[in-house]
């Protein structure tokens, strides 16, 4: 978890505190790259080495071929660590802590699996052209198990203790001071385990009264960033819609590319730009290409086939579980053990969704009497929660809180009427406020997860909410919806306001 503060503001400008008086500075001396590049590859030597260890304690000692002695093993796995070190650098498993800051561990994986899977069995081929004894092939499985278990467990430790270093903390300049300028300071505000703190914005018209977030307020104008960067020790800048022209926003960036500081760009009519949009060139001109808004016949059924597993397993493996809960709901209040409520599908299909019943069972009928609770009443009624809603009883606070109530929708999942991942599932009352563009989303099944889950779920406004849901369908890949449900694990550990 991240040291940064969660109301970042403002620092003072370089003529007004020198280094010696800013402790923090002498602190972040080294950058988030620096520290992050050193602690990732101690991650992955430790990881292999005890992936290594294991399944050598582990597995038969039998080898094919000529006998070799067990040190010599060890002298040249340990030898040929650095050939693993640079086939992760070259998958750039190094570099991308520093150019995006919601970058993570489950990001890696897929990089993770290419190394291991190519150092593991490239040592197979290797010995088998060479005429060369390897180990068995028992031990080579159990080590690339271990292997894809270990390494992003010992990266996900590093980057936990990486981020309660202050040179993880970057000083961020806001080129922009406009709607989209803002939004970014708030949503960095938001999002403390970014490692971003925004000193201000730069945007033009000296005269003009700040426009900030907060504290935040203007530095200066473009022509000003260079020094603005130096004197604020900025690490990245966000160019986001600057009143600037063209040609002085390329100025701009370009004079900045002599130095080390990461430049971030908001591209025009991002609302519509997802993951999977793919850039590409026209005689020298950069374009960004938007995939085909529907998914293939092939793409559904790998995404059903996913869901198919996934649903199957989760039944099994949780039926205790299940047992273990609806005992607990029938014990603490009257009422069945789950809630079933009208929600709306793919296709403008309306379904009945199961969840574990949280509240009191007449709790529909006492709807109006809360209404008043709903925090989102004065800014967006098209959403209702309430944090002290009375219709709430003690074990679903305590459902609620850790997301287990939601657990049931593996069901409907079963039934084909939802997916593991896939658009929020709204009420009908909800669904008549979502704009016909945003419509789209029904395109594919609601999902029990998604963007939105992941990325605040509840936290999120309503406009956002469907924003979000377009650029997931109009974006969906198979290995998107797995990064999704491996984030979705560590926020299911998060508790949450039990709403």
């Amino acid at each position: 978890m991240s040291i940064v503060s969660q109301n970042p503001v403002a620092i003072p400008r370089g003529d007004q505190l020198s280094h010696e008086e800013d402790p923090g500075r002498l602190l972040r001396a080294r950058s988030r790259g620096w520290l992050m590049r050193r602690l990732l590859v101690l991650a992955d030597v430790v990881g292999l080495l005890a992936a290594f260890a294991l399944a050598l304690a582990m597995s038969p000692p039998a080898i094919v071929g000529e006998s070799i002695e067990p040190r010599w093993e060890v002298v040249l796995f340990v030898a040929s660590l650095p050939l693993w070190i640079l086939t992760a650098h070259m998958l750039g498993l190094y570099d991308r802590d520093e150019e995006r800051a919601n970058h993570s561990t489950v990001d890696d994986l897929f990089g993770l699996l290419q190394v291991i899977s190519l150092g593991t069995w490239g040592v197979v081929v290797v010995t088998e052209i060479l005429g060369l004894p390897h180990p068995h092939l028992a031990r080579l499985v159990l080590f690339w198990t271990l292997a894809l278990l270990l390494l992003p467990l010992s990266r996900a430790v590093v980057r936990v203790i990486g981020r309660r270093h202050a040179a993880y903390v970057q000083n961020v300049i806001i080129v922009g001071s406009g709607y989209v300028a803002r939004l970014l300071a708030t949503k960095i505000a938001m999002h403390p385990e970014y490692g971003l703190r925004v000193v201000g914005f730069v945007d033009r018209d000296g005269d003009a009264p700040p426009n900030g977030v907060g504290t935040l307020g203007r530095l200066g104008t473009a022509p000003d960033l260079h020094r603005l960067v130096t004197e604020h020790d900025a690490d990245r800048v966000l160019i986001a819609f600057s009143v600037d022209s063209h040609e002085e926003t390329l100025d701009v960036i370009r004079s900045l590319q002599d130095t080390e500081v990461v430049v971030d760009i908001v591209p025009r009519m991002f609302e519509v730009l997802g993951a999977n949009a793919k850039l590409h060139t026209m005689h020298g001109i950069p374009l960004v290409g938007l995939p085909v808004l529907r998914l293939t016949d092939s793409q559904r059924v790998l995404k059903r086939s996913l869901d198919l597993v996934g649903a199957i397993v989760g039944l099994i493996v949780l039926a205790p579980f299940f047992a273990i809960v609806a005992a607990w709901i029938k014990l603490d209040s009257r009422g069945s053990v789950f809630f079933r409520q009208v929600r709306m599908g793919a296709g403008e299909r309306a379904f009945r969704v199961y969840k574990f019943r949280t509240m009191v069972e007449d709790a529909e009928l006492r709807k109006a009497d809360v209404a008043a609770l709903n925090i989102h009443l004065d800014e967006d009624p098209r959403m209702f929660k309430a944090p002290d809603d009375p219709r709430v009883t003690r074990v679903g606070a305590s459902l609620r809180r850790w997301r287990l109530d939601e657990l049931p929708q593996l069901l409907n999942v079963l039934r084909g009427e939802m997916s593991l991942v896939g658009p929020r599932p709204l009420i009908l009352d909800e669904d008549r406020h979502v704009e016909d563009w945003a419509r789209r989303r029904l395109n594919v099944k609601p999902g029990m997860t998604g963007l939105w889950q992941v990325l605040g779920a509840s936290d999120i406004p309503f406009h956002e909410m469907t924003k979000l849901d377009y650029l997931y369908m109009t974006n969906w890949t198979l290995r998107e919806d797995l990064r999704l449900i491996m984030l979705t694990l560590p926020a299911l550990l998060r508790p949450r306001a039990a709403y």
